[in-house]
């Protein structure tokens, strides 16, 4: 059964096999959890609380996607945007570690994530993804995505800015 689920114990294994493989392909994606589960589980729960965040961090919901019982990505909900998150990250984003990719995951976990942002109190999300991303385009356009425009970064990426109005 597939599922959005908070950040728990129960998916430490599975956790920590998808932190190799995106340590694997270069990612720092969970690596903090590798060394201190249980402090990385805090952390998440602090951040979405709004408490002892980094700087220019933003408070922020974590959910984890879980098939089966195994954690297959995860899905941020950032409860406002600050200048960068408006430029580059938006409200949400999401994460399917590398075996499960391209098995309609990555648009389940946002489909899914929709609600959640609603029950957070927002009325609209922007999600952002790199120009060149095809996969993410796709998703975020069959989400409801409506581009809003395409932006330069620093290193002349480009990235493509999205609105989804929430229902």
């Amino acid at each position: 059964m597939l599922e959005l689920a908070e950040p728990s114990k129960e998916y430490e294994k599975s956790f920590i096999e998808a932190a190799h493989e995106f340590a694997n392909e270069g990612s720092p994606e969970g690596s903090e959890a590798i060394s201190d589960f249980d402090a990385y589980i805090s952390n998440l729960r602090a951040e979405s609380e709004g408490k002892s965040l980094k700087p220019n961090y933003v408070p922020a919901s974590t959910f984890w996607l879980i098939d089966d019982g195994s954690y297959i990505g995860r899905v941020n909900i950032r409860h406002s945007l600050n200048k960068t998150l408006e430029k580059v990250g938006g409200h949400i984003g999401y994460a399917i570690r590398p075996t499960k990719r391209k098995q309609g995951y990555g648009r389940a976990a946002l489909e899914m994530a929709l609600p959640q942002a609603k029950k957070i109190g927002l009325s609209r999300v922007l999600i952002t993804c790199d120009e060149d991303n095809m996969g993410s385009r796709k998703i975020i356009e069959s989400s409801g995505g409506r581009l809003r425009d395409t932006v330069s970064e620093k290193q002349g990426k480009l990235t493509r800015r999205y609105w989804i109005v929430l229902d």
